[in-house]
């Protein structure tokens, strides 16, 4: 199965692809978009035909206490139009830290401060996704039953 992870930002939307297995999660890229979120989904729509993705797994920002702020409402709106506009399932994946964590991988890499703001939400993506797709595999794993 094959999935597209999303990064909701206020200002861009970080996409992470997945292989054909759902195994492995790579960046695939940023969409700027100045909260016209109608055109948003028509481009999300074509890259779901294109790469034939099977289901969508959109980053739900929560507040560290387990509530819901804006930005999480923002994505539960996202979420919601998402469901009207398409077919295939959309699964929530808790994003808490996802940009901290993007943050330092790339600090790590050595890239600049002004390259690090070029790719941070499509890495905070793959972070959504990979922790997903890690979790599926985990849970898929413990219902394995041997003879």
């Amino acid at each position: 199965m094959k999935y597209l992870g999303l990064d909701l930002g206020s200002k861009t939307l970080g996409m992470a692809i997945s292989d054909k297995e759902g195994k492995i999660a790579s960046s695939y890229q940023i969409i700027r978009h100045n909260e016209e979120y109608d055109r948003l989904i028509e481009k999300i729509k074509t890259i779901v035909e294109e790469q034939k993705i099977e289901k969508i797994v959109l980053g739900f920002p929560k507040n560290m206490n387990n509530t819901i702020g804006p930005k999480g409402k923002l994505s539960l709106d996202f979420k919601k139009k998402l469901e009207e506009n398409l077919t295939i399932p959309i699964e929530l994946q808790d994003e808490r830290l996802t940009t901290k964590s993007a943050t330092n991988i790339l600090i790590q890499g050595g890239l600049s401060r002004k390259k690090r703001k070029k790719v941070i939400d499509s890495i905070a993506a793959t972070i959504i996704l990979q922790t997903f797709l890690d979790r599926r595999e985990k849970n898929e794993s413990e219902h394995i039953y041997y003879d």
